[in-house]
């Protein structure tokens, strides 16, 4: 019979590789605590941020968009400062020639940043009109857009789990949004505030805008990133120079007469701040979660955070009703999103930082 190895007998080598197996499943684990926290904090804070009644303006979505389009270029622009051995030279001379010196590879991310600016508008109107639990469920149908968009783009086939989970995908957010008859009217609100529920159609259609702009935006980036040799974080910093662009004509287009009159950080407080730097850093904790986590677990994480955005919706902002058929759909988009991963390489859209 074979004896077991005693520690002395153990070589380094594999006491290395242990050593980084377990430093990996520790990552893992840590990638799904992260992706969890950030999902359903973000999602919170910002229905939290749309319905908190304070005295003054409301703060702008618009304003809290181009804030945050500022933060993701400077965490870029940090990240491959890094990237460079931290070399100020050596940062200027990437950034001239990878964005100045190539403009058409430049111009290709105008139109994905559109689209992302165009997005992130539209969160803030579907959370300023839906509770948090209902908006975390519906947002999933983004996995069939990126599916369709990727079959027809990139020309990927899905496998038979994958079809079924996105029929299943469907139903399920078809049920958290069946109608009920127990259902109020519009509330009505003051100039210049949102209604604390709001029209429910108004944010189902600002949803369903809105994953259909993520599924396209996200598979036209996959395509770019796979035709170039750029570095993400340069792709991001090309993105978030478009999106500022395309964010500040936005802001002083909608809301130009509200930012004559209180300027543009009207109603800033802590939980605004909060909310600009998640939504602002929450791409990289996705690309780190698609570097050191599987499929599984980024089901799991969206699992989990629908599940804690339910609870808290519930609990503590006090904005929920929980229904059977809201709980049935809630199951099946869950299933969803696990069964989606189950067969074969899931479509993955690369989400911009």
């Amino acid at each position: 019979m074979a004896m077991l190895k005693s520690r002395e007998q153990i070589s380094p080598a594999e006491v290395s590789s242990q050593s980084k197996a377990s430093a990996a499943a520790k990552l893992k684990y840590v990638s799904l605590g992260v992706l969890v926290l950030q999902t359903t904090s973000l999602v919170l804070t910002m229905r939290y941020s749309r319905t908190l009644q304070a005295e003054g303006p409301r703060y702008l979505a618009s304003s809290a968009v181009v804030c945050a389009e500022v933060v993701k270029i400077v965490a870029c622009v940090i990240l491959v400062f890094r990237d460079n051995n931290c070399s100020m030279r050596t940062l200027n001379q990437v950034l001239k020639e990878e964005i100045l010196n190539k403009p058409w590879e430049t111009l290709k991310l105008a139109i994905p940043s559109g689209i992302y600016t165009l997005q992130n508008n539209l969160l803030y109107v579907a959370l300023s009109n839906l509770d948090a639990a209902t908006y975390q469920v519906t947002y999933q149908l983004k996995i069939l857009t990126t599916a369709l968009f990727s079959v027809s783009m990139l020309s990927k086939k899905l496998g038979v789990y994958q079809w079924l989970s996105l029929v299943i995908l469907m139903m399920g957010v078809a049920l958290v949004q069946w109608p009920l008859d127990s259902q109020k009217g519009p509330e009505e609100v003051t100039e210049n505030q949102e209604p604390p529920t709001g029209f429910q159609f108004v944010g189902l259609l600002a949803v369903l805008v809105a994953c259909f702009s993520s599924g396209f935006a996200g598979v036209y980036f996959e395509k770019i990133l796979k035709e170039t040799k750029q570095s993400v974080w340069i792709r991001n910093i090309q993105l978030g120079l478009f999106g500022l662009l395309f964010g500040a004509m936005g802001m002083f287009a909608y809301d130009g007469t509200r930012i004559k009159e209180n300027g543009i950080f009207q109603g800033y407080n802590n939980v605004t701040c909060a909310v600009v730097l998640l939504q602002a850093l929450g791409g990289l904790v996705i690309a780190a979660v698609i570097k050191y986590a599987d499929n599984i677990l980024k089901g799991f994480a969206t699992s989990l955070s629908i599940i804690l955005s339910t609870l808290i919706s519930y609990f503590w902002l006090a904005d929920f009703d929980p229904t059977s058929l809201f709980f049935l759909g809630a199951v099946l988009v869950i299933i969803a999103t696990f069964l989606y991963g189950y067969e074969g390489k899931p479509v993955v859209s690369t989400s911009k930082v």
